[in-house]
């Protein structure tokens, strides 16, 4: 099973680490996509590195990614980032690819 998960809102990043979580649980050899853009990206920057469940699901091989244009406009550099997240050039082109590729979108 192939999933992403889309968060666009730093507000919903409790919900969408939670849903993250609870379907790993239930799901432990799916692949998992926690895509960010908009302002949303802040939260690598300023808590990802911090935040026990990022940890966690990064050890679990959940795959975070950034927008590269979010992360320009919010003037955040790749230095800022925790390692495990990986940026690609536009969060919406990643998201339409990625469904095209059979994953399922979910926005918490």
């Amino acid at each position: 099973m192939k999933v992403i998960f889309h968060v666009d809102e730093t507000a919903k990043w409790d919900l969408t680490l939670a849903n993250a979580g609870n379907f790993l649980d239930a799901a432990p050899d799916a692949d998992i996509i926690v895509l960010a853009n908009s302002e949303a990206v802040r939260f690598y920057a300023d808590q990802a590195a911090e935040d026990e469940r990022f940890i966690k699901l990064s050890r679990h091989e959940v795959r975070f990614v950034a927008c590269n244009n979010a992360l320009k406009g919010a003037k955040i550099s790749l230095e800022q980032l925790p390692a495990p997240v990986v940026v690609v050039p536009a969060g919406v082109v990643e998201l339409a690819a990625r469904q095209a590729q059979g994953y399922a979108y979910i926005r918490p």
